[in-house]
């Protein structure tokens, strides 16, 4: 008898227990671990890319470089030279210029306020879900960096010109500390900073603002990312932290998925570089570089291990960072090598 009045106890232990393991699964992104997928734009068109505008078309990655000859002047191209190239791409004119690249600028962070199971994480006073966390710090990291430079140059014609208030704005809501718990909050911040851009790209469709698709604008952006690469690859590949202690097991992980957020952001904004800034990267003959750039970080975003190892390089368990550091080693070089040809 005493064995049979214990089973409702036993059972609802059981029930409590798995409730609590659904609970961190899924807090833990394991229910979207694919995320990275929808910065991509891959081979079909992706969400990300709902860029507002009703001049798009449809080319296909496969046959970019066949078709590098069809794109090299496509400052105002007909619908019949844009069905001969691939990914979805913006017809960019004079008009349009800029709105593809704030539209990828916006949409990452968005998705990590918005549509992210359980929203941003960084600042949750109980935090039982660090890869997540520092997936969308690295996420923060480049929308930070490239909002800077938007506002600091891209959108100016020189240091000379006033900022847009809007971009200023939105520089600023972006600087708060992610892992702040309030007073203000990030999350209301970072949407604040998001609504300043949509206002920015508003005014850019009305022809009230200025986005410059010009070499020297472009340079600096591009050198940001090779030093954000660089420091990811970094923390990739080393042994020891710099007080001279191994780096951990959980240290391990922090570095993979902030590399992994990095990545993952950038290549939405290498997308957006290769429509917005198209006829200057073809005429220095930058775009198949380009091209290996995007490559490199998409195959960074897309490397998904459930657990990550950090064993040796040459034992039997695989180390996760070494394996992500590659593409983004890579990444960076080709970065590296569009900056010296634009610089030319």
């Amino acid at each position: 008898m005493k064995k049979l009045k214990s089973v409702p106890g036993i059972t609802l232990v059981i029930l409590l227990t798995i409730t609590a393991l659904w609970i961190f699964i899924a807090a833990s992104g394991f229910f979207d671990k694919d995320i990275s997928q929808t910065y991509q734009t891959s081979d079909t068109p992706v969400p990300y890319n709902n860029l507002k505008s009703d001049q798009q078309t449809h080319i296909t990655k496969q046959n970019l470089k066949e078709h590098s000859t069809s794109v090299k002047h496509i400052d105002k191209p007909s619908t019949q030279a844009a069905e001969d190239v691939s990914t979805t791409v913006l017809k960019s004119s004079p008009e349009t210029k800029g709105v593809a690249f704030v539209s990828a600028t916006i949409k990452p962070l968005e998705y990590e306020l918005k549509e992210r199971f359980w929203g941003w994480r960084p600042n949750d006073i109980i935090n039982v879900t660090d890869n997540v966390n520092n997936f969308q710090l690295g996420v923060l990291e480049i929308t930070r960096r490239t909002v800077v430079l938007l506002t600091e140059r891209i959108s100016r014609t020189g240091s000379s010109a006033s900022f847009n208030p809007h971009l200023e704005h939105a520089m600023n809501w972006f600087m708060i500390k992610a892992d702040k718990y309030w007073f203000p909050s990030p999350e209301s911040k970072y949407r604040a900073g998001l609504k300043e851009l949509r206002a920015y790209r508003d005014e850019l469709e009305n022809h009230r603002a200025f986005f410059y698709t010009r070499a020297d604008n472009l340079l600096p952006l591009l050198m940001t990312y090779e030093d954000l690469l660089g420091s990811c690859d970094e923390n990739l590949i080393k042994r020891k932290e710099d007080d001279g202690t191994e780096v951990s097991f959980f240290q391990s992980d922090d570095y993979f998925f902030y590399a992994k957020g990095v990545a993952s952001a950038m290549v939405i904004m290498l997308e957006a570089i290769e429509k917005d800034f198209h006829i200057i990267i073809e005429s220095r003959n930058g775009m198949e570089v380009l091209h290996h750039a995007h490559v490199m970080c998409e195959t960074a975003s897309n490397i998904s291990p459930c657990i990550i190892i950090n064993g040796d390089l040459d034992g039997i368990l695989a180390n996760h960072r070494a394996n992500i550091a590659g593409p983004i080693s890579h990444a960076r070089f080709y970065i590296g090598v569009l900056i010296k040809i634009l610089s030319t």
